[in-house]
């Protein structure tokens, strides 16, 4: 632990009202996003700043309005630059890709690639734009290996380098915040999938996330200031905040879709489909050969809050692109029982164990994903999947005890 750098956050994060407001303090009917509560302030953190924004399509109004297109139409914001990430500012490319260097049709704005840049180059498109201040506005989905933290984090990074402010404007965790789970990454492993050790599902807000990578893993803090939601609760999904859903990438259609993905996106390390090239991503499972003896071989392990349907599907794109696969759909009844990642170790389990056919990834992807061997040894060892967890229950422990202290709401 770093006090000092704690100690430094704790008075930069302090700098600003809307940064230290507590978020119960007004009671709100319903939350409010950090947007919300920014342009309710007329923007007043950006007064005189030159502002860039890093976004995608969920960074939206309640009433569905891109924040760039208003922020653009407002005199009080001198909004002079976009930074597109993974799939594109718009959202129209597909995962793996991005939208490339261009000018916006509906503003005109620059729009800048950040998708695969970090350090100084990320910091040389910064000051290339002429911004002052960088803000990041893009609903995660509380995973580690969805990429957009790791673009916050990148971003964070790039604009300490280059000498910029950077503002966080906080949106829900989808799937609450209430606790983290999985295992830790372990840095020999870091990729754009996990740069640092947090756990597989993180249980944070991005806003929270900020302060926990400027206090515990750049190399040096950021100017960082914090809008925080006002009337979230850690416990609340997102269907209850009110605000309209905006697929963050295209495939995670649904809020359904990210209860799963923190367990299932595992998947992507074996030669099974994640359900990529459906309307159920990572909720439908599959492979040729695989039949029902996989669902049955779940259902018997009794795990909580979901029932595991023998499905068939033909992909449409991805793995198994127009052929008919057998597998499984997971059906999550009790989402507060539910445990993404226990699950998704069990399915992995099963699987390997019903289907002669199972095999990982070549470059062992699934390293990356879980962020060390542990879970691949360990099931190639046989172990169950409570012998899988107990494997990383220390290491968890030990984030749980660093991610508290940077936690922002209750």
């Amino acid at each position: 632990m770093r006090l000092s750098r704690r100690a430094l956050l704790a008075a930069t994060t302090a700098a600003t009202a809307l940064s230290s407001a507590s978020p119960a303090a007004a009671a709100p009917r319903r939350p409010r996003t950090g947007f919300e509560r920014l342009a309710a302030d007329g923007y007043a953190l950006l007064d005189g700043q030159r502002v860039g924004v890093v976004t995608n399509p969920t960074g939206i109004t309640r009433d569905v309005r891109h924040i760039v297109d208003v922020m653009h139409a407002d005199d009080r914001v001198n909004l002079i630059a976009v930074f597109g990430p993974e799939h594109g500012f718009r959202g129209t490319a597909q995962a793996g890709g991005s939208e490339g260097r261009y000018d916006d049709p509906a503003t005109g704005l620059p729009v800048y690639d950040t998708y695969l840049k970090s350090g100084q180059p990320l910091a040389d498109i910064f000051t290339a734009s002429g911004v002052d201040t960088v803000v990041f506005d893009i609903q995660d989905v509380g995973a580690r290996f969805y990429t957009y933290i790791w673009t916050l984090y990148d971003c964070m990074e790039a604009a300490r380098l280059a000498g910029k402010r950077f503002v966080v404007l906080d949106r829900p965790n989808p799937v609450t915040g209430r606790a983290a789970q999985g295992p830790v990454l372990h840095k020999e492993f870091a990729t754009f999938v996990g740069r640092q050790p947090i756990s597989q599902a993180h249980g944070m807000t991005v806003a929270e996330l900020a302060r926990l990578f400027n206090g515990e893993f750049l190399s040096a803090p950021v100017a960082l200031e914090t809008v925080l939601m006002s009337g979230w609760k850690r416990s609340e999904f997102y269907d209850t905040s009110g605000l309209p859903w905006v697929p963050p990438s295209p495939n995670m259609p649904t809020p359904d879709t990210a209860l799963v993905y923190s367990g299932t996106c595992l998947f992507e390390g074996t030669n099974l489909s994640e359900g990529r090239g459906t309307t159920r991503p990572f909720e439908l499972l599959g492979a040729e050969g695989v039949d029902g003896r996989w669902a049955a071989a779940v259902g018997e392990l009794g795990l909580p809050g979901a029932h595991f349907r023998e499905a068939y599907f033909a992909p449409t794109f991805s793995k198994f692109q127009g052929k008919t696969i057998g597998g499984v759909q997971i059906h999550v009844h009790d989402r507060a029982a539910y445990d993404p990642v226990r699950t998704g170790i069990a399915l992995l389990v099963t699987a390997k164990r019903v289907w002669s056919g199972f095999a990982w990834r070549s470059d062992n992807w699934i390293d990356k994903l879980t962020g060390s061997t542990q879970v691949r040894t360990a099931i190639d060892a046989g172990a169950g999947p409570d012998e899988v967890v107990a494997g990383w229950r220390e290491e968890l422990a030990a984030f749980r005890a660093t991610r508290r202290e940077y936690l922002l709401y209750r």
